[in-house]
């Protein structure tokens, strides 16, 4: 029997937390701003929800739409507010303009994480060459996860990328998890689970009134029983 597939499912406030821990989700990413595709939450909505979940969560750190740094310096403040709120995994990813890497960006913030687990989220859906994105990031510490849907236009159009992604799990710059979400539906996860992928990550499907309402731990709770299926 392969391991249990692990179900990430983005949360905005606290009620969203205590829901989706009710309908089996193993981790939470935290942002706010879902108009701008999520951005950083404040120190006071991390404490929160700190307090009424026990999951892991993982809090982005993000402070304007599109996939630029923007100011790195800010970035760092932020991430040191969480950090000494007792926040100790991230997702986070910088592009520069020709689409590869921001490497300055993303050593500078790591610095302020101290070796924390991250994950790298859908900017490599954007990145020029994803396999050069992959080698250059493969040595940064705490590196664990990608978030990707396979292509910018969501997971129909990515499967075949995240297909062969999974069949290299090994390699080196392959070895972080791969959490896959973006338009992804139940219908999907078959093929994906039979290529191996282990991480599924839901933000809308987890709302059946869309992102003006709440989690619903019965929407969560289906995406898990077709995991363990």
């Amino acid at each position: 029997m392969s391991k249990r597939a692990v179900l990430e499912v983005i949360a905005l406030d606290a009620e969203d937390a205590v829901a989706a821990q009710a309908g089996g989700a193993d981790r939470l990413e935290l942002v706010t701003d879902m108009a701008a595709d999520g951005l950083t939450p404040s120190r006071e909505t991390f404490a929160a929800i700190r307090a009424r979940v026990d999951i892991p969560l993982r809090v982005m750190l993000r402070l304007a739409d599109g996939f630029a740094a923007g100011d790195v310096d800010a970035l760092v403040r932020r991430a040191r507010e969480l950090r000494s709120e007792g926040a100790d995994e991230f997702v986070l990813g910088f592009l520069d303009e020709a689409g590869a890497p921001d490497l300055g960006a993303v050593e500078t913030v790591l610095a302020a994480l101290d070796g924390c687990r991250w994950t790298f989220h859908r900017a490599i859906d954007r990145a020029a060459d994803r396999n050069a994105l992959r080698k250059q990031l493969a040595d940064l510490p705490g590196l664990d996860t990608y978030l990707t849907a396979g292509a910018a236009g969501g997971v129909d159009e990515g499967l075949p990328t995240l297909l062969a992604e999974a069949a290299r799990r090994g390699e080196p710059a392959y070895d972080p998890q791969l959490l896959v979400g973006g338009g992804l539906r139940l219908d999907h996860l078959p093929r994906l689970r039979a290529a191996g992928v282990d991480a599924f990550h839901i933000g809308g499907a987890a709302r059946p009134d869309g992102w003006s309402g709440q989690v619903s731990s019965a929407a969560v709770a289906q995406w898990r029983e077709a995991l363990e299926g």
